[in-house]
């Protein structure tokens, strides 16, 4: 089996290159310092990445409007796509992912509107990305509204589309909104997705999750997070990521334990998520791809 790396986590990497996490989050760098996201990029295909995947996570509709930079979408989504192609050409090899984060905050599907408003709004940010990207990523979808919204709004986009889905820290076999994975049968069904992946939950929660996922569909895969816990105060737009403390204990070796293990139970597609970093997906590299040439300078792995 052919195994597909990803990158890490962009937004916790650019907080702490910056050494500050700031309410615009890892959309703050593309107006500041879009050379940290190319280094970024870099780093991850450096290390042995097969994916880049967008700054644009936060680059949506609703935390735009909030700071007052609402003209700024098509412009922004611009940048971060053609810094992560750039750094696939440079690399000479893998593909661009476009990342289209959930609707009304991270975690919280409570709060993102109704599946066909939605769907109008990923439409909308999934064209300008599809003029750059070689698929859309849905990421941290974490009820089966929100799944369906991101599913409708990029099915016409002629792009593959994978979903990523993030479950409960404390019940794998669960999105965060509850539903039990197994819900999403009928939707993986209707709109039958190039992939479906856990991610932005602890690695344990993806490893109870993974088996149920890979009873649904056939290319599934994990990316998980590197935080203790989410801080019930990290709820809703211009929360900073400082609110979240890195887990001591998820070392890439660590980790590889854990994506080696996924791969186990059906997996052919892993990475990371937040504070998962190039030297974990290094060490990922290592162990699932040994012959891959690894060229990263030392200091960024």
């Amino acid at each position: 089996m052919t195994i597909t790396l990803l990158d890490g986590g962009m937004g916790q990497e650019l907080v702490h290159r910056a050494g500050k996490a700031t309410p615009l989050w890892s959309m703050q760098a593309l107006i500041d310092a879009p050379e940290l996201v190319a280094d970024v990029h870099r780093d991850f295909f450096a290390a042995g990445a097969d994916v880049a995947t967008t700054n644009t996570y936060a680059v949506l509709p609703d935390r735009l409007e909030t700071f007052g930079l609402s003209d700024r979408l098509s412009e922004l989504t611009e940048i971060a796509c053609t810094l992560a192609c750039r750094a696939r050409d440079a690399a000479g090899r893998g593909l661009v992912a476009g990342s289209l984060g959930p609707i009304g905050f991270s975690y919280r599907p409570d709060n993102a509107p109704a599946a066909p408003a939605a769907a109008d709004i990923y439409a909308q940010v999934g064209l300008i990305q599809a003029r750059f990207v070689d698929v859309l990523l849905l990421e941290t979808m974490s009820s089966v509204d929100q799944a369906r919204g991101g599913l409708m709004g990029t099915q016409d986009l002629g792009k593959p589309v994978w979903l990523a889905l993030s479950v409960d820290d404390a019940d794998g076999t669960r999105l965060r909104s509850g539903e039990a994975l197994a819900d999403l049968a009928p939707l993986l069904g209707e709109f039958a997705p190039e992939r479906v992946l856990l991610n932005c939950s602890r690695p344990e929660a993806v490893s109870q999750g993974m088996p149920i996922l890979a009873a649904l569909h056939d290319h599934v895969g994990g990316y998980a997070n590197g935080f203790t816990r989410i801080d019930p105060r990290f709820n809703k737009i211009g929360a900073t990521t400082d609110l979240l403390s890195a887990r001591e204990d998820i070392g890439p070796d660590a980790y590889a334990g854990f994506a080696e293990a996924w791969i186990e139970a059906g997996a052919d597609t892993v990475g990371g998520c937040c504070e998962i970093g190039p030297a974990h997906i290094a060490e990922l590299a290592r162990r699932l791809k040994p012959g891959l040439i690894q060229a990263a300078p030392a200091a960024a792995i």
